[in-house]
């Protein structure tokens, strides 16, 4: 990534699996569950103002904001002015759970009785606008919206405002809360959802994706600023990049030709070669066509056996717009720990996948190197990060 080099220095996270980074990564490191992975029991009050600010503020903005003070908390006292301090959150869908939920109380009840605070809570900025004014952040507030790319999309743009010198730290990953019965419908009657229940990225018996919900968020900052202040610094954005399919609405190009491409953007983006890589955090949703391409892809960009890959939505789900930030948290923690987490779910290898090599059963010990992470997106959407250790 040409231009100022690009520090993460905090994260956070809201998962079914865990909240916390520690939690979360014990999570990714234990056996696959079965069924939606929903957030049980989750209370944001703690982490706003008052009460009524959680009340007004839709489900995935609540775990954006819950995500963002646990990645602030860890980067410490940051000395950027806030003016120069940006927020970037990206989504799927943002504020569905209040739209669908404002739909029926007009149905039910009377167009008079629709919040007056529907708009601002179902907006997909949301998120971003309620961590810029609870934080006070008065640098680009922004958001990204493309799909399950989203994440991956906002990490990658967040960086980039620090390379090129227009902010000096940024909050930037991605939140999700997609469970409304509309959705839910939408998603099962265009066969995408698994009928078992259980995400099998890779597998001979993969039958479909898991959805899920959660945020991750990162604190990005300038890398020479974040040295000079004493930060403990987890890794670093090296490159990303972002193309097209131009192909289909939901399908992946033939042979992942557009992953193909984004994957050889990001590597030059980062100065690095595809030997460099040591390990990619999959796209792997569990889905027939999806994973044949990304496994297409990966093998045409690295060879065989090419790099440690594996898929942490075994174990996550697929938490759409949020899943490309909890999968760069994935990597940070895995460097952390020394420790690659496995493809929870995988059992059998497809006859018809290409030759990857996929970690399965235990946790991998491995020495921290440079990382990719790849989301790709209806729509045609593909985002590709490259993080490297501290």
């Amino acid at each position: 990534m040409q231009g100022r080099r690009v520090a993460v220095t905090g994260m956070g996270v809201v998962a079914p699996c865990g909240v916390g980074v520690e939690a979360f990564f014990e999570g990714l490191c234990s056996p696959a569950p079965v069924g939606p992975r929903i957030l049980e029991d989750f209370d944001p009050t703690p982490f706003f103002d008052n009460p009524k600010e959680a009340r007004r503020s839709d489900r995935f903005a609540q775990f954006a904001l819950v995500a963002a003070q646990q990645a602030i908390d860890q980067a410490g006292a940051l000395d950027a002015d806030v003016a120069r301090r940006g927020t970037f959150i990206g989504t799927g869908v943002g504020g569905i759970q209040t739209l669908e939920a404002q739909i029926e109380t007009r149905i039910e009840k009377g167009e008079r009785r629709v919040s007056p605070f529907l708009v601002p809570m179902m907006m997909s900025n949301a998120a971003a606008a309620t961590l810029s004014m609870h934080f006070g952040w008065q640098g680009p507030c922004e958001n990204t919206v493309t799909a399950c790319a989203a994440g991956t999309h906002a990490i990658g743009n967040a960086a980039r405002m620090i390379a090129d010198g227009r902010c000096d730290a940024v909050l930037a990953g991605g939140s999700e809360a997609p469970f409304t019965k509309t959705a839910v419908a939408g998603f099962r009657n265009m066969t995408a959802l698994s009928n078992s229940g259980v995400s099998r990225p890779f597998d001979a018996n993969r039958d479909g994706f898991v959805m899920a919900e959660g945020a991750a968020v990162l604190v990005v900052e300038e890398w020479d600023r974040a040295v000079a202040r004493g930060a403990n610094i987890l890794g670093e954005i090296m490159g990303s990049a972002s193309t097209a399919d131009a192909h289909h609405i939901t399908a992946p190009a033939p042979g992942g030709a557009g992953a193909i491409r984004c994957m050889r953007i990001a590597l030059e983006d980062a100065g690095l070669s595809a030997t460099d890589i040591v390990h990619i955090n999959a796209h792997g949703t569990s889905t027939d066509k999806n994973d044949a391409a990304e496994a297409a892809a990966v093998v045409e960009v690295f060879g065989t056996p090419g790099p440690a890959v594996t898929s942490t939505k075994g174990v996550t789900g697929h938490a759409l717009g949020g899943a490309g930030a909890l999968e760069a948290v994935a990597i940070l923690a895995a460097m952390q720990k020394g420790l690659i987490p496995p493809t929870a779910g995988h059992e059998q290898m497809a006859p018809e996948m290409p030759p990857i090599d996929l970690v399965v059963g235990d946790p991998r010990p491995w020495t921290p190197g440079p990382s990719m992470s790849n989301s790709f997106g209806f729509g045609g959407h593909n985002g590709t990060i490259i993080i490297g250790p501290a």
